[in-house]
């Protein structure tokens, strides 16, 4: 009796670091919502009680819509183009262009706000890449914007601590108690709505967009 060799299966080759056209229209898109969402104070109407026919009240989160720009295009356009969108952004704004909040340049590292802008980086891959894990969902979406947001103020952090450690940042006449309550105790209110909105508008445009 003979015995049939059996098929060898083909090794499985890697997968291959691939930038589409689409990776990069959705980049495009991603910088150009980063930059207007840094000029954009975020707000909310109030209670609908309190409009008036002449006005609608609106409130200040204290922030601007700059990390939902960041956790948008994750949610939409994927890892990939979420990454390059902000890595061009960081770029744009070390090279002078003033599309950060207090203008640009290459001193800007010294801002004690920097770090939390260098991680919008790992912020935008993790985003993207826990969006497209599973089917579009509302809670799938607002899980992986938080995980975004957490990323953010974990390296804003480090960045206030090291660079308090090795003097690089400079703080003016805050403390470096006082400026991680300026930049992420004050805002997180703030930016926890915002990444609700975004759930909730990424969430409505995938289903429109079939994907």
């Amino acid at each position: 009796m003979t015995r049939t060799p059996s098929r060898q299966r083909p090794p499985v080759r890697p997968k291959r670091f691939r930038i589409t056209l689409t990776d990069m229209l959705w980049a495009l898109i991603g910088l150009m919502l980063t930059i207007g969402g840094t000029l954009l104070r975020a707000t909310i109407a109030g209670a609908p009680w309190a409009w008036t026919p002449q006005a609608v009240p609106l409130h200040f989160l204290g922030t601007s819509y700059q990390i939902g720009a960041v956790l948008l295009i994750g949610c939409l356009g994927g890892k990939n183009a979420a990454v390059m969108s902000q890595i061009a952004y960081l770029a744009l704004g070390l090279a002078g262009f003033p599309v950060f909040s207090q203008g640009g340049g290459i001193q800007y590292m010294s801002s004690p706000g920097f770090g939390y802008l260098l991680g919008f980086v790992p912020a935008a891959w993790i985003c993207g890449y826990l969006a497209f894990r599973v089917p579009p969902r509302l809670e799938s979406l607002a899980f992986s914007g938080l995980c975004g947001v957490v990323v953010i103020h974990a390296i804003g952090i480090l960045y206030l601590i090291f660079g308090s450690i090795f003097r690089w940042i400079n703080f003016g006449e805050q403390s470096l108690w006082q400026a991680f309550l300026s930049y992420s105790v004050n805002l997180l209110p703030g930016q926890m709505a915002v990444t609700c909105s975004v759930a909730v508008l990424a969430f409505v445009l995938r289903r429109v967009m079939f994907y």
